[in-house]
């Protein structure tokens, strides 16, 4: 684990974040003891959560890499984008075109911290702590406006993120904004965790309430996912279970129950 020493101001350890909590998840060690014990709680009655989180980082590979190599996609936004792993969209997009330049947005300390270090020597790539919410001062803080030309397609990630944003903050009405910013023939990646299964959605939301202090929105289902992509062409295979998305073969792990999903796909703006 990492030295519990190191803590950037502005961080309470003592209250879960998701940020930490999904790079626990990922097998990462930026993260804290309270972050651990919550995962741990959380796997307890939901087991299958830490191969969910696997699949969705496999999933935002894929698409990101699908939308370099295969529509020329050179700008990506990504909201919610947690701590830096492996595989990192900066890392999948530039393999493709090292020109392509990427927009972090995170609005945990720990995430803008450890990004600027990571990114200290591509100067192709930012991190801005913002909370994904706040369109206009994502889209003109000066570090997009650097990396990020409006007038050309961009893609725009929201990859298992929208589930923190509460009913009254509308994640619908936050998509929609978003690509009503972007240029015609931009692409959006969006995801969130949904159930078909009242008690699982009821336990999660109230679990995650709680232990981020409040940071937390809702367990949805399909229908209300369906919704952010109202008037926007959906790529195939449709919205899905992530893991089932475009997967590299036959032999790529899937989701192991139904518990709960990360429910998404990938839609082009018109």
């Amino acid at each position: 684990m990492r030295q519990e020493s190191w803590r950037p101001e502005a961080i309470d350890t003592k209250v879960p974040s998701v940020a930490r909590m999904y790079d626990y998840f990922l097998g990462g060690e930026d993260n804290y003891q309270s972050d651990r014990e919550a995962c741990e709680q959380l796997l307890e009655q939901v087991p299958s959560t830490k191969v969910l989180a696997v699949n969705n980082r496999r999933f935002l590979r894929r698409a990101v890499r699908m939308l370099a190599a295969e529509h020329g996609i050179r700008q990506f936004i990504d909201h919610g984008s947690g701590l830096p792993t492996q595989d990192n969209v900066h890392q999948v997009a530039q393999a493709v075109d090292p020109a392509s330049t990427v927009v972090y947005v995170d609005n945990d300390p720990i995430v803008l911290a450890h990004g600027r270090a990571l990114l200290e020597e591509n100067d192709r790539t930012a991190v801005i702590q913002a909370d994904m919410r706040d369109t206009e001062g994502i889209f003109g803080h000066p570090e997009t406006t650097r990396l990020i030309d409006f007038s050309r397609p961009v893609a725009a990630l929201f990859v298992s993120v929208l589930h923190c944003i509460p009913d009254e903050d509308d994640p619908a009405a936050l998509v929609r904004r978003v690509a009503e910013r972007l240029a015609p023939g931009s692409f959006l990646v969006v995801c969130q965790l949904v159930s078909d299964r009242p008690e699982i959605r009821e336990f999660v939301t109230a679990f995650m309430a709680e232990a981020t202090g409040g940071h937390w929105g809702r367990v949805r289902e399909e229908h209300e996912v369906a919704a952010y992509f109202t008037g926007l062409e959906i790529l195939e295979p449709g919205l899905v279970e992530v893991s089932t998305w475009r997967p590299d073969s036959d032999l790529a792990p899937v989701q192991p129950s139904d518990e709960w999903l990360e429910w998404g796909g990938v839609a082009r703006l018109p």
